[in-house]
């Protein structure tokens, strides 16, 4: 039985009408009641509520139809918006967290101790690879020094001498490329503006349904992606001493510190980026035919240590079923990536509530070293699913372990949204829009029945379009298995902060509370559901997506 109501602003009215209906519900009819709430102009979003035996209202997510259970949600039993900050602060005081680093080490010993403190047992799988880390650059013309915005991840390196070459503009593109053999090339990578958000996004809803996805995404982080991924294969076939990449229609403070492209293989050319303005006195100077000195120092440290982990919150049941939680531990700033914070809190409630599924909390390694870890064209956690077939199985029953009936990946909390206006890098909402990836529409409705209650929410839901699928969620969504993945791209996602305050300043810690809680719920109501209920996921859209809800 439901019934619709409107309350307006007035808590006490709302909590004595509800009252009188569930003392009518409850008492007499024997129903619990479903009620539609209103809340900041969102209408439809479900909110329960039961009588306990005091007749007090209790809120809960909902009666699992299966078990005839009422699964109450206990706000009390996540991390308080303290501990959240607190182990935010302990994250960001491990440093630069690249793949392999000593950061990286350290956060994920945080991480591993915290689990063991809750009595957990974790399982650890170590891996080497080849690390490659700039410790310093320089970029000189006529003996002016050029103000270097970041290094080239994984380009080469030129030793404490430098190299020195005359300047060419070489477009970008490989042709273009091959005109500054021996030489050092000047790169142009403009802004992204034509090309068509439809290419790379399907909405499927949004809150508030007003909101729209960019016609065209623009940023440091899709920019490069797109005018980097498909072109600099080639540089290092060009012959180029090096090469200077120019931020272009981007402030010099959105540029600052980009630790871009990070998905393409060692292209041994030393590389570096500069923001337009600087890039300007490039280009003069290689009209002009003069030359620059290139500096790019640093190391590759060989069989380098990293390690992917995962802990199990035994259920309740006896099902041999599981939901995977997943988000990487690599990153370069609070955001990117703070997903282990938030599993923590979300493992600190299941250990105290545990569903009648099996929840497998899987911490993976090499996000920002996709080339060493991914499988096939995939995302980090493509590994550990390689890695751990003994762990897990899909739907189909392949391979051994708990038959995983859904995932839910946690990546990019708390982010505010940072714009260029009129040149000017600054705050335009509290709230970056969340960008979340559901698989079904099953998926879809559970994630927004979860973020019932939320005082913060821009939000819109996609399904994976053209093969693309950004994020830790992908390689769950590609193995068929439902999902419900954050994947929040704020521009300064991939920026190193070289004050070392790791754009704190940036962070809404409200919002990540809310978003922890969110994504518990989103567990507890997929285990309410069967398999068969849960459904399968519907695969990647092709054609143009949409970027806007449809007007009713």
């Amino acid at each position: 039985m439901a019934a619709s109501l409107s309350f307006g602003k007035s808590p006490l009215i709302k909590r004595i009408v509800l009252h009188i209906l569930f003392e009518i519900l409850y008492h007499n009819l024997r129903f619990d009641a479903t009620v539609y709430s209103q809340i900041n102009g969102r209408i439809g979003r479900l909110a329960r509520f039961r009588l306990d035996k005091k007749g007090q209202i209790v809120y809960y997510l909902g009666v699992n139809k299966l078990r005839g259970e009422i699964m109450e949600f206990q706000r009390q039993d996540l991390h308080s918006a303290e501990k959240v900050l607190e182990n935010m602060n302990a994250m960001n005081a491990c440093g630069l967290r690249l793949t392999g680093s000593e950061g990286q080490r350290a956060y994920c010993e945080m991480l591993k101790r915290q689990i063991r403190e809750m009595g957990l047992e974790v399982f650890e799988k170590e891996y080497r690879f080849d690390r490659w880390e700039a410790t310093s650059s320089s970029l000189t013309v006529d003996g002016e020094e050029i103000h270097v915005s970041s290094e080239f991840p994984y380009s080469g390196l030129t030793g404490p001498e430098g190299v020195t070459g005359r300047l060419v503009e070489v477009g970008n593109h490989p042709l273009g490329f091959q005109k500054a053999r021996g030489k050092i090339g000047v790169c142009h990578i403009k802004n992204l503006s034509k090309i068509s958000s439809k290419v790379a996004f399907d909405m499927r809803k949004a809150v508030p349904e007003t909101l729209e996805i960019e016609k065209s995404y623009r940023g440091p982080v899709s920019t490069v992606f797109v005018k980097t991924l498909l072109t600099f294969w080639s540089a290092k076939l060009a012959g180029m001493k090096g090469m200077v990449c120019i931020w272009e229609d981007m402030s010099e403070a959105m540029v600052e510190g980009q630790w871009l492209n990070f998905i393409l293989g060692y292209l041994k050319v030393p590389m570096l980026w500069v923001n337009e303005t600087e890039g300007k006195k490039l280009i003069a100077a290689a009209k002009a035919k003069k030359s620059a000195t290139l500096t790019l120092n640093g190391f590759i440290e060989k069989d380098a240590l990293t390690e992917s982990f995962y802990t199990v919150v035994k259920g309740t049941g006896d099902t041999g079923e599981a939901i995977i939680v997943n988000a990487h531990t690599d990153g370069c700033n609070f955001s990117e990536e703070n997903g282990g914070v938030a599993m923590l809190s979300m493992l600190s409630y299941f250990v105290k509530h545990p569903i009648k599924r099996n929840l497998i909390f899987v911490f993976v390694t090499g996000h920002f070293r996709l080339p060493k870890f991914r499988t096939g064209f995939d995302q980090a956690t493509s590994r550990w699913l390689a890695d751990n077939k003994k762990v897990w199985k899909d739907k189909s029953g392949k391979h051994g372990g708990y038959k995983v009936v859904a995932g839910c990946a946690v990546e990019h909390l708390g982010c505010t949204e940072w714009k260029d206006v009129n040149g000017e890098y600054v705050k335009t909402n509290d709230i970056d829009a969340e960008i979340v990836y559901t698989g079904n529409k099953v998926m879809d409705d559970i994630y927004y029945a979860a973020t019932d209650g939320r005082t913060m929410l821009r939000t819109y839901t996609l399904r994976g379009h053209n093969l693309m699928h950004f994020g830790e969620g992908q390689p769950l969504f590609n193995k068929k298995i439902p999902e419900i993945a954050l994947v929040t791209a704020p521009d300064y996602l991939c920026a190193v902060d070289k004050t070392g305050g790791h754009h704190m300043d940036k962070f809404n810690l409200p919002l990540m509370v809310e978003q922890i809680e969110t994504f518990t719920k989103c567990v507890m109501l997929i285990d309410e559901k069967s398999a068969k209920e849960l459904g399968k996921p519907q695969g990647y859209s092709l054609g143009l997506g949409k970027l806007k809800m449809k007007k009713k």
